[in-house]
């Protein structure tokens, strides 16, 4: 369960696998990969805690895609009170903790020193936990047949784990590429407010200088003495 510290007006929180496993036995339900995209106000610090189990590995990676700068400082703490990873003013981050310890991580992001500019923040939690690999060996002691089959359950499962491995692969990759099209996208978006803006206040100096040369031009030619009749 991963929730806000300092109370977003947006709750994540992640489904969890079903609580028992295949052979009856009660597992602890280990945590599913999550993305999360949250507005950072200006001045403030946000903190999100996840459940993780032991002996997996958990990789997180964030991105500013939006605000002045495209930048946040970011620490991750271990369940024990360790800070494993401190950074300042960074676009963007990738850490990979392996092996991981039972409890919660905690994870924050700090934008204490913009004092005017949100940002945009999107992260991403991916989990490898080897309960997985021996749930599948359970499975396949439970499934397997007596005689011999032209197909082992072993090819089968081999099969699934690579389509498994390569559709997760996907899945992060299209993340990834949806995040670097909006902080593109904001940039370009900016970028063409900032040309508008200057674009009519030169137009506006333009117009003010030739209706000022016209003005001037008149006056020289204009015969300003008075004629008596």
């Amino acid at each position: 369960m991963m929730a806000a510290a300092s109370g977003l007006p947006l709750v994540l929180w992640l489904c969890l696998g079903a609580p028992w496993g295949l052979l009856g036995a009660a597992q602890p339900p280990p945590p599913q990969d999550a993305e999360f995209t949250f507005l950072l106000p200006a001045g403030r610090r946000e903190c999100f805690y996840q459940a993780a189990l032991s002996n997996g590995s958990m990789e997180v990676e964030y991105q500013v895609i939006g605000g002045a700068g495209l930048d946040v400082d970011f620490s991750l703490e271990s369940p024990s009170g360790v800070l494993l990873v401190d950074e300042f003013r960074k676009s963007d981050g990738l850490h990979t903790i392996e092996p991981t310890e039972v409890g919660d991580y905690k994870l924050c992001f700090d934008n204490s020193f913009s004092t005017i500019s949100e940002k945009l923040v999107f992260f991403e939690l991916i989990f490898d936990s080897p309960q997985e690999d021996e749930d599948l060996n359970s499975w396949a002691e439970v499934a397997e047949p007596e005689e011999m089959l032209d197909i082992k359950i072993e090819d089968i499962k081999e099969s699934i784990e690579t389509m498994k491995s390569r559709l997760e692969r996907s899945i992060q990759m299209q993340a990834l590429l949806r995040a670097f099209e909006a902080r593109d996208r904001n940039l370009q978006e900016s970028n063409l407010s900032r040309v508008n803006f200057w674009s009519a206040i030169n137009l506006s100096v333009l117009l003010l200088v030739s209706f000022l040369q016209v003005y001037m031009l008149k006056n020289l030619f204009e015969d300003k003495r008075r004629v008596w009749t």
